[in-house]
């Protein structure tokens, strides 16, 4: 059952160059609108159409408690992970406005999070446990766990293409989950804990030691056992949430919906889907670099450039959210815009 070994999808080089083509004949000199003319190029390779939109963006906000909680690596108490969820299903949270403001689909799913099953209006509760185990101690999840909650993300996304959605936002929200994206990027980089942490939710700079001694003994502890393999590393210190986020990014590439990744923990999900298959990373579009300590060094790693820089690190998929209207309008440019002939403007050059 391991699906994201099937097949996946490859831009369209065809409608790549007539999106170009259009490019060249615009109104304006060649490469006058920089990186919006690469965005639009690119989702047009990705819809196969030379005329790319992005009019039914789709929101998944994935939910999850982390057992590392118990090492008191956060500024917030691990409840506010469940209180949330009310909030983003009524509306009161940053990622809720955007969804609002773009038209999105904003689905909210509990993973696995702190308490007893619920039934809360707007939130669907698919936890695979109640919160992981402390990966400071031992494993995460077991390997089945961390594959149900990778298929949590896969089945979101094939209702989103069900739906029609012509563009992916993986959100999330999960009290402590900075500590675990930070762990995971050390396995993955093979780097320090000093080096790819930071302060989350606002830690002080005393509980920020405390979380950077947190991560390396977490780190040292399954370093050998991990090795290279993605999967392997996301079960021992991911959280339910961020394995979603994995499996919707895999199939994400699998269907062909684009992908525009939002801050650290969506990215540090984002180089674990292209570990487990480089395909994927065709399809990913990159939101913004958050003021997360360890995102830049992630971006690197993945060698791409960030659509905006805000200062951002709220998560939620909100950094992504802001760029959906860079990403809109740049479609909206491409399609728009008068060509020299329309415009009996003289388009050669002196």
């Amino acid at each position: 059952m391991n699906w994201w070994l099937a097949s996946y999808k490859q831009p369209d080089q065809n409608s790549k160059d007539l999106a170009l083509a259009r490019q060249a004949q615009l109104t304006k000199p060649t490469g006058a609108l920089g990186d919006l003319e690469t965005i639009a190029v690119k989702i047009a390779a990705l819809q196969c159409t030379s005329r790319p939109y992005v009019n039914a963006p789709w929101i998944s906000l994935f939910a999850g408690d982390h057992g590392v909680m118990a090492e008191q690596v956060s500024a917030y108490p691990q409840e506010v992970t469940r209180q949330m969820l009310l909030n983003f299903a009524s509306g009161g949270a940053c990622i809720s406005v955007i969804a609002q403001q773009y038209q999105a689909k904003l689905q909210v799913i509990d993973c696995g999070t702190v308490g007893e099953a619920h039934h809360m209006q707007g939130v669907e509760y698919q936890a695979v446990a109640a919160g992981t185990q402390n990966f400071a101690k031992t494993q995460a999840m077991t390997e089945e766990q961390c594959v149900q909650a990778m298929t949590i993300g896969k089945n979101s996304v094939d209702q989103a293409a069900a739906h029609h959605a012509d563009m992916f936002i993986a959100g999330e929200m999960g009290i402590g989950n900075t500590c675990s994206a930070s762990a995971l990027a050390c396995l993955l980089l093979n780097e320090s804990a000093e080096v790819l942490t930071g302060v989350g939710t606002g830690i002080t700079d005393e509980k920020l030691v405390h979380k950077k001694q947190v991560i390396q003994q977490a780190v040292d502890l399954h370093q050998a056992q991990v090795g290279n393999d993605p999967i392997q590393i996301l079960a021992a210190v991911g959280g339910f949430e961020i394995a979603a986020m994995v499996g919707a990014y895999l199939r994400c590439a699998q269907v062909g919906l684009p992908i525009l990744v939002d801050g650290f923990i969506s990215s540090v999900a984002a180089l674990l889907a292209v570990r487990i298959q480089p395909l994927t990373q065709q399809w990913m579009l990159f939101g913004h670099q958050s003021a997360e300590y360890g995102h830049r060094r992630i971006l690197q790693a993945l060698d791409v450039q960030p659509i905006v820089q805000l200062n951002l690190r709220l998560g939620e998929g909100s950094g992504a959210g802001v760029a959906l209207g860079v990403v809109k309008l740049a479609c909206a440019l491409h399609n728009q815009m008068a060509t020299f002939s329309e415009a009996a403007v003289t388009g050669d050059k002196q």
